[in-house]
């Protein structure tokens, strides 16, 4: 799989499929280890870790190795790690997009879009999901049926808060409970240790686009999905944060409602990412008299 900026370019992947990685999802032996670090305990602990002033000493090795630019943000002393990873970036660098019908990414991430099909297996995290299964089972999933699926993968180098994509209201905000495996790619294991995943999901009611449910997904050390409260929002407020480590967000959109663009749509159809920056057009509505039928 390839990742490719908006302007057509091949962007550098991050992987990091490290030996410790490959020990714990290949090798027998790794499975206790896999198993107590995906336990919530084991996160609950790192998450510790990572807001202590002891984790202050990753911070000057991430910068360095994932070439973070921290002109970029708001702040360039951390107290944690955890500290660095939520960082605010400046309202200059990542402007919002904000005319009415242009669909917009909800954060800095590698994206796919897919067709919904209520039979087929969509990759989130390394492990197949039904749009059922990723919602719990519920039942609201046969609404979007012949719409877009969009997932937006984030690693370790991509900034990790994210936005409202219209004005709207919201509803049915839901927790699934999961095991927060790893998001790391990991070629070549052939097993699926990331179906269960921690996730939460809400339905926008947004001005533009109609109910987008809105899903965010865990991660191994990734045990808290940070959202915040707000039964009215506008477009490119903050929706929420995650904490340490790699995540991703899925937008479900109903039929007819929108036409993603031409490099997304081309990328996606290749089985390649499309590298997109939080507030920025990734598509457009299409007029009420084009959908009508």
């Amino acid at each position: 799989m390839l990742i490719y900026d908006r302007a057509g370019n091949i962007v550098p992947s991050t992987k990091m499929p490290d030996k410790l990685m490959r020990f714990m999802y290949g090798r027998a032996l790794g499975r206790p280890v896999l198993w107590l670090s995906a336990r919530r305990n084991s996160s609950r602990l790192v998450g510790t870790y990572m807001n202590s002033p002891l984790s202050r000493r990753n911070v000057k090795a991430a910068v360095r190795d994932y070439g973070i630019d921290l002109s970029q943000y708001e702040k360039q002393e951390f107290k944690s790690y955890n500290d660095f990873f939520t960082r605010k970036i400046k309202p200059s660098c990542r402007p919002i997009d904000m005319t009415p019908e242009h669909l917009i990414a909800p954060c800095d991430s590698k994206l796919r879009a897919f067709p919904i099909n209520a039979a087929r297996d969509y990759i989130i995290k390394d492990a197949p999901y039904t749009v059922s299964e990723l919602l719990g089972g519920d039942s609201v999933c046969e609404e979007y049926i012949g719409g877009l699926c969009l997932i937006f993968r984030l690693s370790v180098d991509d900034y990790h808060r994210y936005c409202y994509i219209d004005k709207g209201t919201r509803s049915g905000y839901r927790k699934i409970k999961g095991v927060l495996y790893t998001v790391s790619h990991v070629d070549g294991l052939g097993r699926n240790y990331f179906k269960r995943n921690s996730r939460v999901y809400t339905t926008l009611h947004t001005e533009n686009f109609g109910d987008v449910i809105h899903v965010e997904v865990g991660a191994t050390l990734v045990g808290r999905i940070r959202n915040r409260v707000a039964t009215e929002f506008n477009r490119g407020d903050e929706k929420g944060y995650f904490e340490f480590g790699g995540s991703t967000i899925v937008l479900l959109i109903k039929k007819g409602v929108v036409e993603l663009d031409e490099d997304i749509v081309r990328n996606s159809q290749n089985g390649n990412e499309t590298q997109v920056k939080i507030g920025s057009k990734i598509g457009k509505k299409i007029p009420p008299q084009n959908n009508a039928r």
